[in-house]
């Protein structure tokens, strides 16, 4: 694989870099967004403030005053070639800056109180602070756009709203896509099938639809495809799409392709037509989002089965049981019972059943057994399976001898059972060992790591012992090794 060079436009120790870059950019989408002027002087859409908002918030050691003061002058170096503004493109352009600096600042502060370095993706923020940057920015492009068009007679009020919606819907549009912007990667990119595509259709034919039955309703015709666009695709796409669909439908409404007004619509419909479709498709709109968030709460559900429940015999997986003993201490803090106790069972030549008849019926009899254990030690217990042949049980008890009693019984239930796999039956026995301790102070879980080496010394003297046997830590055993025996 290639290492390629990256070609950075910004860096710490390059001040002279910044700069030009600075200066560059500014020019650049200043451009742009006069290209995209209406007959008032005023932009339709104006992507520069958005930009260099993000790229602020991106490279936060731009944050300085000579920077903001160099894209302040590249604004006016612009105007003074290609306006006859004079001094109002020095308020306008003080607007500019006050909605770039504040949505920056807004952001960057946000980012510091995250734990994560996802704290661009939150929408609900983008739009606050786009928002707030908007309301003040616009003071001053309102003050400096009286009079601009030649009617020396317009009132402020509009002006203001004109400026808030555009300085508004444009950094709700672009930021999010600007803040979560990476470069693609070609292997991701070859491995898309044509079904992939069908979101970014829907959204093509939405727009269509929109431009040909008109109306005001038809300005939501996209939203559910963008939906599927937010459930399909990376968030990085999505608010490209997001990005580039407001956009298209902001220039179509600006330039009558779609008719808000519905007087000379392509189709004979009347108003209410496109309210009636509009209203439907923003109803839907929270059905998929339902939909979708339902389907997240199952995957989240079954990853959390998978997680703490081994796959095979249902009982707990060991993480699972940690998780359970956390559980049971917040919901049963004391129940009068100051022992805990805890048995390894280990199922007895277990690779004898593997060898002669096969890993299919070794799963059957894993599966068999634990429902066995499960069924004896019903509500006094929790079980779990921890390796191979090997289970833990963990009870709550009075005393040694309840425990005892509880072991005993599992290992004459597995004795007695006869265990039945392509018309055979199986015979098997466990060996146990057991160890129990007061809970004191300690929490269930520390308790439980104290006595799992105790009780695996116990478990390994019941298999010196013969096999088929309960040892527990009251019987006065011999010093053992720190680990059992297998018996494989």
């Amino acid at each position: 694989m290639v290492n390629r060079p990256k070609f950075l436009f910004f860096s710490p120790e390059k001040m002279l870099l910044n700069a030009i870059s600075v200066f560059a950019l500014t020019t650049l989408f200043y451009f742009f967004g006069a290209s995209l002027r209406l007959v008032n002087d005023l932009s339709l859409f104006w992507p520069l403030n958005a930009v260099l908002a993000a790229i602020f918030v991106r490279n936060p050691w731009l944050n300085k005053a000579v920077y903001y003061f160099i894209c302040y002058a590249a604004m006016l170096v612009y105007d003074a070639f290609t306006t006859q503004w004079g001094w109002q493109s020095t308020i306008i352009n003080f607007s500019n800056m006050v909605f770039i600096v504040t949505a920056a600042r807004l952001l960057l502060r946000y980012s510091r109180n995250m734990d994560e370095s996802n704290w661009a993706l939150n929408a609900f923020n983008i739009f606050n602070f786009s928002l707030i940057a908007a309301i003040l920015s616009s003071l001053f492009g309102a003050v400096g756009s009286l009079g601009i068009s030649g009617d020396y007679h317009e009132k402020f009020m509009p002006l203001y709203a004109d400026w808030v919606s555009e300085q508004f819907s444009t950094g709700v549009l672009m930021l999010p896509c600007l803040l979560t912007a990476s470069w693609p990667s070609w292997r991701k990119l070859s491995g898309i099938v044509p079904s992939d595509m069908y979101p970014l259709f829907a959204v093509v034919i939405a727009v269509f639809t929109a431009m040909i039955i008109g109306g005001a309703g038809s300005l939501a015709f996209p939203l559910p495809a963008l939906i599927w666009c937010a459930i399909r695709y990376p968030l990085p796409v999505t608010a490209l799409l997001t990005l580039i669909t407001g956009a298209v439908e902001i220039v179509l409404v600006a330039h009558a392709a779609i008719n808000l007004h519905s007087e000379q619509p392509l189709l004979l419909v009347d108003q209410m037509f496109s309210a009636r479709l509009g209203i439907a498709t923003i109803a839907i709109c929270p059905l998929i989002v339902s939909i979708s968030v339902d389907a997240i709460n199952q995957l989240i559900k079954q990853t959390s089965l998978r997680a703490d429940y081994d796959y095979l015999t249902g009982v707990y997986s060991r993480s699972g049981l940690f998780e359970a003993l956390k559980r049971s201490a917040r919901q049963q803090p004391d129940i009068g019972q100051p022992l805990l106790c805890v048995m390894l069972l280990d199922i007895d030549f277990f690779k004898r059943i593997n060898d002669s008849w096969g890993h299919e019926c070794g799963d059957m009899v894993l599966a068999s057994f634990a429902a066995r254990v499960l069924d004896t030690v019903g509500n006094r217990g929790m079980v779990a399976r921890i390796g191979g042949e090997e289970f833990v049980v963990v009870c709550r008890t009075r005393d040694p001898k309840q425990g005892f009693e509880i072991a005993e019984q599992i290992r004459k239930t597995i004795e007695a059972s006869s265990f039945h796999y392509e018309q055979r039956s199986l015979f098997i026995t466990v060996s146990i060992g057991l160890a129990e301790a007061t809970l004191g102070n300690n929490t269930l879980e520390a308790t439980f790591n104290q006595l799992i080496p105790e009780a695996d010394k116990n478990l390994y003297l019941s298999k010196r012992q013969g096999r088929n046997k309960t040892s527990s830590s009251s019987q006065n055993a011999d010093e053992l090794p720190a680990s059992h025996i297998s018996d494989s």
